[in-house]
């Protein structure tokens, strides 16, 4: 039944649906009984390619194709199906079973391959794999790229604007110059390496049975390596084998996952304050639509609204991460359910991080450097120069140098023509105060235009 998005309960079902797309045939309930049936399927054919288990292969061309067709044309009406047999079995992974089955029909090749469906598994042993490769699927389609989008956006401006000084504030009071480009080029190294910790994240899984130990497959055949098996039909679905686990698969890995995925966000909320704060020094202006609307009733504004969106929705989705990864490893005994509703909401956490990073790659699309005003707000900063005025008396041996300029600068309004009266002054080379009474506030930038450059 197809309901309006007015109605929806999520955010990401209604206002931003358009905006997490890529993530709803991963992570929606068709996602869902998809991998379930990916990963049913390509254990009956595991255990066919098995010498040691010769009851069910190996499998003919058409057995072959036929499985695969029931995986790669999966489509929605199959997963209506599968919902309708779980009405009556009210268990949905054997659901998926039973639908396998009568995807399979009554050929004279299917009888026994429709026995070895499941064979040896627990619930669990389906769920976990098609979780993982959930999370998976949705790192390396949607949330990689997006994240490359992102970098390569900030590693331009940060490049493009390498030479334009600007007042660094530290306690939010002026302190030692700066580029635009630079401090630009800080959030693209960092996104970088948390982008690199996340990617690096190693996605397990298990298919050991009902509590881990092999049990049934070992009395069936006991003269099959089982741990072999599993690890190779876990490794071959581009999962990492865990061969230790209770009937669950502890989901250390998916604290991790979340944990790191969170780590970047919350790099991008401190990158969404700070261009907030840049727009409302007017360091930035924002392009402006005919028609858009700022404010209700001041009609001159026009809000940073994209940069307080992706932080709001960064918020949501670490407050979802960080339950996800404090819940999911903790199970009672050998395994309790309570993780199997939590699980569910991997795609709701997810669609936050889209839309945020969606909503700031926006407010970075309308953003226009406004370089009179940086200009205005460093040129007549002369008491940022005494840093390099002590540092230099420090290098010739003047004595009490901070201290010196601590009172020379210290309350009171520090001009051009009273830094240059106190460098005549100095007993250093005339080379070095020729150096010293050429620097500007502009020009007193140290590395910084080499290190937007370096990223």
């Amino acid at each position: 039944m197809k309901v309006s998005t007015l109605k929806a309960l999520s955010p990401a079902d209604g206002r931003y649906a358009e905006k997490v797309n890529g993530l709803r045939d991963i992570f929606s309930e068709y996602g869902l009984i998809r991998f379930r049936v990916l990963v049913e399927v390509r254990w009956l054919q595991a255990l066919a390619d098995e010498k040691d288990i010769p009851e069910i292969g190996p499998l003919s061309p058409v057995m072959k194709d036929l499985l695969n067709s029931i995986v790669d044309g999966f489509s929605l009406d199959d997963a209506e199906r599968v919902k309708k047999i779980e009405a009556t079995t009210n268990h949905d992974v054997k659901a998926v079973e039973y639908f396998i089955r009568e995807k399979l029909g009554d050929g004279p090749d299917t009888a026994v391959l429709k026995d070895f469906l499941h064979f040896g598994c627990t619930s669990e042993d389906i769920n976990n794999l098609a979780y993982a490769l959930m999370l998976r699927t949705a790192r390396s389609d949607v949330l990689i790229p997006q994240m490359r989008t992102v970098k390569a956006k900030l590693q331009a401006m940060a490049r493009q604007n390498a030479d334009l000084a600007m007042l660094s504030r530290t306690h939010g009071q002026p302190a030692s110059p700066t580029t635009l480009g630079k401090e630009i080029a800080n959030f693209v190294k960092r996104l970088e390496a948390a982008q690199r910790q996340f990617g690096n994240v190693a996605i397990l899984g298990k298919f050991n049975g009902a509590v881990g130990n092999f049990n049934a497959h070992c009395v069936t055949y006991p003269d099959v390596d089982w741990r072999g098996v599993s690890e190779r039909f876990v490794a071959a679905l581009g999962l990492e084998p865990n061969s230790h686990t209770t009937q669950i698969e502890p989901h250390d890995w998916t604290a991790e996952y979340a944990h790191a995925l969170s780590r970047y966000d919350t790099i991008l909320i401190d990158l969404c304050r700070d261009f907030w704060s840049y727009i409302s020094l007017g360091y930035f202006r924002q392009k402006v639509a005919r028609d858009e609307v700022g404010s209700s009733t001041m009609p001159h504004k026009v809000n940073p609204i994209d940069f307080e969106n992706a932080e709001g929705n960064l918020g949501m989705a670490n407050a979802l991460l960080g339950h996800l990864a404090e819940k999911l490893p903790v199970s009672r005994w050998q395994r309790d359910l309570t993780d199997s509703t939590v699980q569910r909401n991997f795609g709701i956490a997810l669609a936050y991080v889209v839309i945020a990073l969606a909503s700031m790659l926006k407010g970075l699309d309308k953003l226009q450097v406004n370089p009179d005003a940086l200009r205005a707000d460093i040129a007549d900063a002369w008491e940022l120069l005494a840093e390099a005025v002590q540092t230099v008396m420090r290098r010739y041996g003047i004595p009490e140098p901070y201290e010196t300029l601590k009172a020379l600068t210290r309350g009171q309004a520090v001009t051009r023509e009273l830094l240059h009266g106190f460098i005549d002054t100095l007993e250093i080379p005339a080379s070095e105060k020729k150096r010293l009474l050429a620097l500007t506030p502009s020009s007193y930038l140290g590395l910084a235009s080499e290190l937007a450059r370096d990223c």
